[in-house]
């Protein structure tokens, strides 16, 4: 029997299984309006893939161009390469066990995953925390959101060719890892916060490692400005390159230093306060331009803002206990809780449904990243090629919240 084939769309001089047209096809048939557009090609245009090229980061996500020789006509970021079901095994586990796996979504500040989940619980709980407690935990996170920030910025240049800002920005991580590492025994997956406190309190290693790096954490963030600031291939290629301004900022729902970077001075911290933020003096950061190069230097701002508030944590900490009296197996009452965190990526909230019994009904995720790569597709129409990774990373997306 001879199988039925048909001419490829890409060579019609190439035949192709029926059966297998939708794996080896370059252009899927489309199925929405949506896919009817994009990739309806006109005369002089084609697509290009880019991606997913690296396990890490802003790599593990497809993107298919459609580009006019140079220029940028459309863009569709495709996604599922990294996560999946993560909602899904966290309403399989109890309470205690939500907390280490979510852990993995926003992998490079996953204190603050822990954090939006255990809000969530200790509402439906109606757990008090201790004050203790609530200050080990902003210092934590604050520090989390540092080493977040430093981590964009040498992958920011790295994407844009630069070597050296990179081994910089590993280098101030890694001092603050280790003080986290020695704080909550892991140095990426923490499994740190609890429902009602934190799991263990400050020790002499975190004390001193965290009291050396910050000895001298102000003259290296200086150090870091002065190599891009001044770098003028650096400050051309992100200047006015993927502009969000304020109104599409809040239509597009993009939150943290991305909405920040538009003018729009909205931080949870300060506008939905939570733990003990409210007792603490910082400010928020914002920048006109919107673009890139705005992006970019508002998450140094925020930097600078985040070393006041562990100096404040630091002097300020009451005594007392870092857990509340809870028992083993939680059965919270049957209800609804949703609560937000200030994340280095924006709005990471979470909401959960009780139904009485030890492991959520239902759990759902709300990652910024994801909100942040459906406005490539406003941002890159006229762009250049070589303006794609700019304007991408600029975003700071992570992908493991994203495929959730």
């Amino acid at each position: 029997m001879t199988t039925p084939t048909r001419p490829s769309l890409d060579d019609p001089a190439l035949a192709i299984p029926v059966e297998h047209a939708g794996i080896f096809e370059p252009i899927p048939v489309p199925r929405t309006e949506r896919e009817r557009e994009f990739y309806d090609l006109k005369d002089g245009e084609l697509l290009l893939n880019m991606g997913p090229h690296h396990p890490s980061t802003h790599g593990v996500l497809r993107v298919v161009l459609k580009i006019n020789g140079e220029q940028i006509v459309d863009v569709d970021p495709v996604l599922g390469y990294l996560h999946r079901g993560a909602e899904k095994i966290c309403e399989n586990a109890d309470y205690h066990q939500v907390i280490s796996q979510v852990d993995p979504l926003e992998y490079i500040s996953a204190l603050f995953n822990e954090w939006g989940a255990v809000l969530s619980f200790e509402k439906l709980l109606d757990v008090e925390v201790p004050r203790r407690a609530e200050y080990i935990r902003v210092l934590a996170g604050e520090l989390n959101r540092v080493a977040s920030h430093m981590l964009f910025l040498g992958f920011y240049a790295l994407d844009l060719g630069g070597i050296t800002p990179i081994l910089w920005s590993f280098a101030e991580r890694d001092e603050i890892m280790e003080a986290l590492a020695a704080l909550t025994g892991q140095k990426l997956l923490f499994n740190y916060f609890r429902i009602g406190g934190v799991n263990g309190d400050l020790n002499h290693e975190f004390l001193s490692r965290v009291g050396d790096w910050m000895s001298r954490a102000g003259t290296h963030l200086e150090d870091g400005m002065t190599l891009l600031n001044e770098n003028e291939i650096f400050v051309r290629r992100t200047r006015g390159i993927g502009v969000i301004d304020r109104e599409t900022a809040l239509r597009m729902c993009v939150s943290g230093a991305n909405l920040r970077a538009s003018g729009v001075p909205f931080d949870l911290r300060r506008a939905h306060p939570y733990s003990v933020y409210p007792e603490l003096d910082f400010d928020i950061p914002t920048r006109a331009e919107g673009d890139s190069l705005a992006r970019y230097l508002l998450r140094f701002d925020e930097v600078k803002q985040s070393l006041r508030i562990i100096d404040q944590c630091l002097h300020e900490m009451p005594d007392g206990p870092v857990m509340a009296k809870l028992p083993r197996l939680l059965r919270p009452r049957p209800g609804r809780a949703f609560s937000s965190v200030e994340a280095p990526r924006g709005q990471y909230s979470t909401y959960v449904v009780s139904d009485g019994t030890d492991q959520p009904f239902r759990m759902r995720i709300h990652d910024a990243s994801f909100l942040h790569l459906e406005i490539l597709g406003l941002l890159m129409p006229g762009t250049l090629v070589q303006d794609i990774m700019v304007v991408m990373s600029s975003l700071d997306p992570v992908m493991g919240g994203v495929d959730k």
